[in-house]
């Protein structure tokens, strides 16, 4: 099972962070899930919500701040407590710090139509010239910038963030020949799996915090999971993975009983 950190550590670390992502990384963990929002000079920055208000305590949009800005405000508020400064990053500087990242989730959240062409131009351009296609997913809820994300580069690779059954969307990713699924894990079952395994598409369930939940989406064939605790998710399936490697075959716990062996009396 695949794990993405959503939002950096969103359940260990303030989200969206450097230091979230720092965190996460130490303990090994390689593949993330973030969210990309236009700063006022054409940058794309980490950040989910279009305003600062919630993460930083200041107000207004993330529209009306440079990146410089961004970077040089406190976004530790209504996160996970954590004791020093952490800014709001721009992806070049995330993409700077872990150069040896396995795969990131970069969700575009909805905008005015103007901003988003704008970041399109600046993801598509990124991926080019870092050569990233097989290393990054441009996600989004909003069809028409999917769209638009196909067109500039057809190698880039999508996919389709919903949390609704209607309209049904695996056929939703396919008219938008998506590469990724990236489905609320409450609406997620089998026969959804299945339809989009038959198109080609990768299945990412978001956002799973219980090990049941996981082991449940696991048995129906989801590919990853985003998760707000990485770390400790991470641990689960490589301990379960190791000690798998350490139990006894039948054949071993059947000689382990051989009858031919001297029984043992009191």
């Amino acid at each position: 099972m695949i794990v993405y950190g959503h939002r950096g550590a969103k359940g260990e670390a303030p989200e969206n962070t450097l230091a979230g992502f720092t965190h996460a990384y130490r303990h090994g963990v390689r593949h993330f899930e973030l969210d990309l929002v236009l700063s006022k000079d054409g940058t794309p920055m980490v950040i989910h919500d279009l305003t600062v208000d919630r993460t930083t305590g200041q107000e207004g949009s993330v529209a009306s701040y440079t990146a410089s800005e961004l970077a040089d405000m406190d976004a530790r508020r209504n996160t996970t407590a954590w004791p020093r400064k952490a800014g709001i990053p721009t992806l070049e500087a995330l993409l700077n710090e872990f150069p040896d990242f396995e795969h990131l989730q970069l969700e575009v959240k909805k905008d005015n139509r103007h901003r988003l062409n704008i970041l399109c131009n600046r993801l598509t351009e990124i991926i080019q010239r870092r050569d990233l296609y097989n290393r990054v997913a441009i996600t989004s809820s909003d069809s028409w910038f999917l769209q638009e994300a196909r067109r500039r580069d057809r190698k880039v690779r999508i996919g389709l963030v919903t949390d609704r059954k209607f309209p049904r969307p695996v056929n939703t990713a396919a008219r938008l020949h998506c590469d990724f699924l990236c489905i609320g894990w409450r609406i997620c079952t089998r026969s959804i799996v299945d339809d989009a395994h038959r198109r080609g598409m990768h299945v990412s369930t978001w956002t799973v915090n219980r090990i049941h939940d996981m082991v449940q989406l696991e048995a129906k064939g989801v590919d990853s999971i985003i998760t707000d605790y990485p770390t400790s998710t991470r641990m689960f399936f490589d301990n379960r993975a190791k000690a798998a490697l350490h139990l006894p075959t039948p054949q071993e716990s059947a000689e382990g009983t051989d009858s031919t062996r001297p029984a043992i009396t009191s």
